[in-house]
C-alpha cells in the first residue's frame, strides 16, 4: 500500500503508524465549518468533530489519503468508522480505505492479549515488519524522554473535554497564565508513556502501552486521581474544568474531579454542558475568572 495514512481518535499506536513511513498524523478538519451534508446522516449526539470530518470526507477533502485508521476506544470515532463504511458501500461517499483498531481497556490480561492480537493484525495490514517497528518504537521512546516545562508565569490547567483548537488556551494566555492541557488533535497525536521492549515482542509491548494509557473516554483510571496528578505535575495554581454538552463520558467524572479540586484547594472554574466552539462566552468567563485570581 502506498499513499498517506491518517488517524481518528485516541489511544492508537503512534509508533506503528510512524513505522509505515507514510503517517500524516491525525486527520485535519475545520471545527467551524458547517455540516449540511453530514447532518442528513448523523445524529445530534455525535461529537461535533465527527460531523465535521464526515462533511470533509463527503466533499472529497481526504481523497489524497490512502487509508484512515479509526480508534474503537472512542464511541464517536468507532461510530464514524461504521458510517463511512456504510456510506461507501452505498456509493454515497468515496475517499480513503477506512480501518479500525479494536482496543480493549478492561483491566485484565485477556484485554491486553486481545489488543495485542489486533495490533499484530494491523501490523500485517500496514505491511510493517518487526525490525522497522522496533526502530520506530525506539525513536518514539527517545521523544517521550524529552519533557517541556512552563516557567516565569502562573500555570492554569485546562482539563475535561479536549477543545477543538487553541481558542480556550488563548483566553488563558490573555489573562496572564500559561495554559497547560491538550487540544483534541494533540490528544490524538500524543505518544503516551514509553513502550517497554524488554520482552522482545514489539506488538505485545505496544498493546500493554495502549491498554495502560489512562487517557481516553474508555479509560478505567480514577479521574480524580488523574486530575490530582496533573496538578502536581504542572504546578498549576488554577484549573479550568471544561466539558461539552455532547461529552457524556466526562459527566461521570465530575464528582471525583470536584472532590480532587476541593482536596487540592486550587482555584477552579467548572464549566459543564458547554458549546464545543465556545460560542457561549466561555473565553470571557475564563479571562474574568483568572483575572480575579490575579487581583
Amino acid at each position: 500500500m502506498t499513499g498517506p495514512i491518517a488517524h481518528v481518535g485516541p489511544n492508537l499506536p503512534m509508533d506503528l503508524l510512524r513505522a509505515t513511513g507514510r503517517h500524516a498524523g491525525a486527520i485535519a478538519f475545520d471545527p467551524d465549518r458547517s455540516t449540511p451534508v453530514a447532518d442528513q446522516w448523523m445524529e445530534t449526539k455525535f461529537a461535533p468533530w465527527a460531523k465535521v470530518i464526515l462533511e470533509g470526507w463527503a466533499a472529497g477533502e481526504y481523497d489524497e489519503l490512502a487509508q484512515v485508521l479509526f480508534s474503537r476506544a472512542d464511541d464517536s470515532a468507532q461510530r464514524l468508522y461504521y458510517y463511512v463504511c456504510e456510506l461507501q458501500r452505498r456509493g454515497l461517499v468515496g475517499g480513503p480505505e477506512p480501518l479500525i483498531l479494536d482496543i480493549a481497556k478492561v483491566p485484565r490480561a485477556s484485554s491486553i492479549d486481545h489488543t495485542a492480537h489486533c495490533v499484530r493484525q494491523l501490523t500485517v495490514r500496514l505491511e510493517v515488519d518487526e525490525d522497522v517497528l522496533v526502530t520506530a518504537i525506539e525513536t518514539c521512546n527517545a521523544e517521550r524522554s524529552v519533557a517541556a516545562s512552563a516557567v516565569g508565569r502562573p500555570v492554569c490547567l485546562l482539563a475535561g473535554t479536549p477543545p477543538p483548537d487553541g481558542r480556550l488556551h488563548a483566553a488563558i494566555r490573555q489573562a496572564g497564565f500559561v495554559p497547560v492541557g491538550r487540544t483534541l488533535l494533540e490528544t490524538w497525536n500524543q505518544l503516551g508513556s514509553p513502550v517497554d521492549l524488554t520482552t522482545g515482542d514489539a506488538c505485545a509491548a505496544l498493546a500493554r502501552q495502549i491498554h495502560g494509557d489512562p487517557q481516553g473516554p474508555r479509560s478505567f483510571a480514577d479521574p480524580g486521581a488523574m486530575l490530582s496528578g496533573a496538578l502536581s505535575a504542572t504546578g498549576a495554581t488554577a484549573v479550568i474544568l471544561w466539558q461539552t454538552e455532547e461529552d457524556e463520558a466526562q459527566a461521570w467524572h465530575l464528582p471525583a474531579q470536584r472532590a480532587a479540586l476541593s482536596t487540592a484547594g486550587v482555584s477552579a472554574l467548572v464549566m459543564t454542558r458547554r458549546d464545543w466552539l465556545g460560542r457561549d462566552a466561555a473565553a470571557h468567563e475564563i479571562t474574568a475568572f483568572l483575572g480575579g485570581i490575579k487581583a
